[in-house]
């Protein structure tokens, strides 16, 4: 699959089905973004979460109801084909994975766009921050920790993360990079010992593929795009949408242009 493609491109790739895997490394440069879709009823609720739980879910754009294809961020996309696999929740449980949601779409379904740490990646190789996930084509672990959402309306949960193994040498400047990008989840939220955040085993994910600590590295973990799914799992809402963890709506935006110039939602 050749990676060097504009987002159009890669997204009509995964509407005709020809693009089914994750999207670490793929267009980078650009936004992707994690995706829930709730019902009109939650939506309020749901956006009031984002707004009290920023570093975990930065929200750069929400939907008109019913409408999952007049999207400012990635405008003659749609949400109900663009991402190669959702997730569908019902009363808390996931039930399904799929390619396409069109057929259960429905007139009063709301949708949530939140940066993601992928779109991190590409300043952190920029500067010099060997992430070996990339080099080695893997996809990163996510764990469920211990540390809570301040609660909104109806929704409260835990906090899932990301780790990617940094050598001791550039964590400091990871920490610095990732800083400066709050849509992409900011500076990571722990360094170090797993088990301070609930974490028991790092090579025991929860979504992802486990990654190896070398001698020289330290785990990194970032505020993840996850966090909605087990927010979900907790909350119990008679119907959700996610992404599939890793399968990003991927945007026109520019990392640049994002940097500290929240879009108007």
């Amino acid at each position: 699959m050749n990676t060097n493609l504009e987002p159009q491109e890669v997204r009509a790739q995964i509407r005709s089905g020809e693009w089914q895997d994750i999207t670490a490394g793929t267009c980078l440069g650009y936004v992707q973004a994690n995706l829930v879709i709730l019902p009109e009823a939650l939506a309020m609720d749901f956006e009031a979460l984002c707004a009290a739980n920023p570093q975990a879910l930065p929200l750069i754009e929400r939907t008109v109801t019913g409408t999952p294809h007049e999207l400012g961020v990635a405008p003659g996309a749609d949400l109900r084909t663009d991402l190669p696999r959702y997730h569908v929740f019902r009363h808390g449980t996931l039930v399904e994975e799929r390619h396409s949601i069109e057929d259960l779409w429905r007139d009063d379904l709301v949708g949530f766009l939140f940066g993601c740490s992928f779109s991190a990646e590409n300043q952190l190789l920029r500067a010099g921050v060997r992430l070996r996930h990339l080099q080695i084509g893997r996809g990163i672990p996510m764990f469920k920790t211990t540390l809570e959402c301040k609660p909104a309306g109806a929704f409260h949960g835990p906090i899932v993360v990301s780790m990617r193994p940094i050598a001791v040498d550039q964590l400091d400047k990871a920490i610095e990079v990732t800083k400066g990008l709050p849509f992409a989840h900011g500076a990571p939220l722990h360094v170090g010992d797993p088990a301070v955040i609930g974490i028991t085993d790092v090579m025991a994910p929860d979504w992802g593929e486990p990654l190896r600590i070398a001698e020289n590295e330290v785990p990194v973990f970032w505020a993840c795009g996850v966090t909605p799914q087990a927010v979900i799992q907790a909350v119990r809402p008679p119907f959700a949408v996610t992404h599939a963890p890793q399968h990003m709506f991927i945007t026109d935006l520019t990392d640049e242009e994002l940097n500290g110039n929240p879009p108007a939602n």
